[in-house]
Parts: structure tokens; C-alpha cells; sequence
């Protein structure tokens, strides 16, 4: 299909501009037509295919769908049509990629498809729970409040995932300044003193012999291509294994059982659990429709399989704390408040309060785990650089001691 701008006039003799996805022109001028629209200018735009292309790779982030939500919440609110917000929105939304899906929505949205159904054409764009949470504001009429409600989830997924990449920063950006200062010595300050410990003539120390080698390694040009090309290899390796469901089932498993680490994650997990399931069931969504979600918002194989059982479960007409307790993924407090909600009627508003109680967790404890490592990361330094020095001076003391005797 190609698409095609047009200019036509409604029946109030109104002119009216827009663009349609359709095989031909006289397919337009049906399309017009059966709007009660008279067509009198229809131009095939060209570009379009080729700027959706050049566009493709620019990922649509959180940030970016929390900013749409607002002003199409804001512009709902205000009285302007659902049409009227998406034409305003392709014109002034900064990301690329969202601005041509959105002109898609739009045109699809003029054919006569709910919103929901033409932003779930594009789930690389717009997750399940934007538009499972559309779907239900459209048919209770509540798509305003829906859009806020969205609009305050993707703010917090947002500020949770700028949280794990602070701390991820951090300990990344010291490893890769201890590699270098390591290998910049390695391949340039020991091979000075190379000539002048073959003059010695005496037999070097063991740590000086293994730091020489070391370096005579690190400086060979084979050495360095075959690092080179195992790395790319074990790069590309790893990344099948992490797509793969048995690589997701043994890496998410082992996070989980990392020290420290592991603790963390599970609250991360329960934030984003907890936070999906009220924001789904605040706006209507049935339970296990939200549950459905909900394994594919939270990115935890684990998460995902257990979820299928809970499914199960509840069709059999269990509740839901449950089998999420069975599960042993989640701490005990989510299960808890689960099933007080549950037994109070209010469960939406209690998973948006352990959502909240969970993020400033996870706060305090990238907080902490950043404070440990910074000690740890700069101890490991100074042993590093520290071997290398006494490595290169043994000789030096060496041959002191000599001559003194």
C-alpha cells in the first residue's frame, strides 16, 4: 500500500487535510466518499515509506510514552476529539518513530478503528498494557483518566529504570577505567623498563618474571586480534543465549540467587508487578486479562511461567495470593497485601501503595549496594596498579642489596 494526502471539503463546505494508507487513488476517493467528504486534491506521498524505514531503529522509550500520555491526557481533558489529539500529537511529539505511528493511528482511526485497535498494530511501539488500559477506557468512557493513570505509570517505570542504569553506571564506568590505566602500563610504562632489567643480569624476582610476560602478550598483535575475535564471538554467542527461553530460564534463576543482587531484584520485580496489576485493575481490566499483562510487562521468564499457573489456579477459583505465594518469587509483604486487598475489595489501591512502598526500597538499596562498591572498586584498583609498581621495583632493591654487600 502506498499513502496518499488529501484535501477535501465536508458537507459545512469545511476544508479538511489528512492521509490515507490505500492501494490507489480511486480507493481514497471511496474512502473520501463514504466519510461524506468531497475530494479535491489527492497526492501520492513518496516519502512516507522511506522516512518510516530511516526510522525504524529509533526506539520509543518510557519517557517518551510518559510525555505522550500526558498531553493526550491533557488534551482530552480539555474537550478536543480523539482525532483532534492524535493530529496535534503527530506534529508536536520529539520522537521520530512515535510521530509515524502515530499518522499511522491516525489514518486507521479515520477508517472507522477504535484507538485501542489501531495502536495494537504496533506493539513494538505501544506495550499490552497501554493498550489493554485504552481498550478499557474506551468502552467505559473513562479514556481521560486512563491516560493519566498511564501517564503516572510510565513516569515511574521510567525513573526505576534511569535508578538501575545510575547504578549499573557506576561500577562500569570504574572497571573500564581500571582496565585501561592496567593495560596502558602493561603495553607502555613496563616495556621501558625491560632493557634495563636484562642489564642487571641477575635473575628477576617471580612477580617481575610473570608481569614481563604479561606484557610481552598484551603488546603482540596476534594476541590482541584473537582477543579481539573471541570477544566478538563470545559477544554474539551470549546474545542467542540470552534470547533463548532455556538461557532466560538459567540467567533470570541466577540473578535471582546472586547475593545482594538477588534481594534487589525481586523487589524491582514486585515494584513492576505490583504497580502493572493496580494500574490494569483500577481502570477495569478483568483479572486475569491484567494477569496476561502482566508476565510480558515485568521481563522475568520465571515471572512469566509462574504466571501461567496462577492463571490456572484462579480459573479454578482460587484467589490470588495464593499461588503467588507458592511461587516464592515475590517477597512475602506483596503476597500479604495481595490478599488483604483481596478480602477488603480494594486490591487496585493497595498494589499502587506496595508499587510505591517497593520503589523507594529499591532506591535506598541502589543507594547502599553504590556505597559499598565504591570502596571495593577503588581497593581493587590500588591493588592492581599497586602489583604492577612492586613488580617493576623488586629488581630496582635488588640490586641495591647487591651492591651494599
Amino acid at each position: 500500500m502506498a499513502s496518499f494526502n488529501y484535501k477535501a471539503k465536508t458537507l459545512a463546505g469545511e476544508v479538511v487535510t489528512g492521509r490515507f494508507d490505500a492501494a490507489d487513488k480511486n480507493m481514497v476517493v471511496s474512502l473520501l466518499r463514504n466519510k461524506g467528504f468531497y475530494p479535491i486534491q489527492i497526492t501520492e506521498d513518496k516519502a512516507a515509506g522511506r522516512q518510516i524505514k530511516a526510522s525504524t531503529f529509533k526506539k520509543v522509550t518510557t519517557r517518551d510514552l510518559a510525555i505522550y500520555c500526558r498531553q493526550f491526557h491533557t488534551m482530552i481533558n480539555a474537550g478536543v476529539s480523539v482525532l483532534g489529539c492524535l493530529d496535534m500529537l503527530r506534529k508536536q511529539t520529539e520522537n521520530r518513530k512515535l510521530v509515524e505511528v502515530t499518522g499511522r493511528v491516525f489514518d486507521d482511526v479515520q477508517k472507522g478503528r477504535t484507538l485501542s485497535e489501531s495502536m495494537a498494530a504496533f506493539p513494538d511501539v505501544f506495550p499490552a498494557i497501554f493498550t489493554s488500559m485504552v481498550a478499557a477506557g474506551e468502552v467505559s468512557g473513562t479514556l481521560d483518566s486512563v491516560l493519566d493513570r498511564l501517564s503516572v505509570h510510565f513516569e515511574k517505570e521510567n525513573k526505576m529504570r534511569q535508578k538501575i542504569k545510575t547504578a549499573m553506571m557506576y561500577p562500569t564506568v570504574i572497571g573500564v577505567i581500571a582496565l585501561v590505566m592496567v593495560v596502558f602500563m602493561l603495553a607502555f610504562i613496563v616495556p621501558r623498563f625491560v632493557e634495563m632489567f636484562n642489564s642487571f643480569g641477575a635473575k628477576l624476582p617471580v612477580p617481575t618474571r610473570i608481569l614481563l610476560n604479561i606484557s610481552g602478550t598484551v603488546t603482540n598483535l596476534w594476541f590482541v586480534l584473537t582477543a579481539v575475535v573471541c570477544i566478538g564471538v563470545f559477544t554474539y554467542l551470549f546474545g542467542r543465549f540470552k534470547k533463548s527461553e532455556a538461557g532466560r530460564d538459567i540467567l533470570d534463576t541466577f540473578t535471582l540467587r546472586l547475593p545482594l543482587v538477588g534481594r534487589n531484584v525481586r523487589k524491582i520485580l514486585a515494584s513492576r508487578f505490583t504497580r502493572t496489576l493496580s494500574s490494569l485493575l483500577a481502570t477495569g481490566v478483568p483479572l486475569i486479562q491484567a494477569l496476561e499483562v502482566v508476565d510480558r510487562v515485568v521481563d522475568n521468564q520465571l515471572v512469566a511461567k509462574g504466571m501461567v499457573k496462577v492463571k490456572e489456579e484462579i480459573k479454578r477459583g482460587s484467589n490470588l495470593a495464593g499461588p503467588l505465594e507458592t511461587l516464592g518469587i515475590f517477597p512475602v509483604m506483596v503476597t500479604q497485601m495481595i490478599r488483604v486487598g483481596e478480602e477488603s475489595g480494594a486490591l487496585d489501591s493497595i498494589m499502587g501503595k506496595v508499587a510505591d512502598f517497593y520503589d523507594d526500597e529499591v532506591d535506598a538499596a541502589i543507594s547502599q549496594l553504590i556505597g559499598m562498591l565504591e570502596p571495593i572498586m577503588i581497593m581493587l584498583i590500588a591493588v592492581m596498579v599497586g602489583s604492577i609498581v612492586i613488580a617493576m621495583v623488586l629488581p630496582i632493591f635488588g640490586m641495591y642489596s647487591n651492591v651494599g654487600q
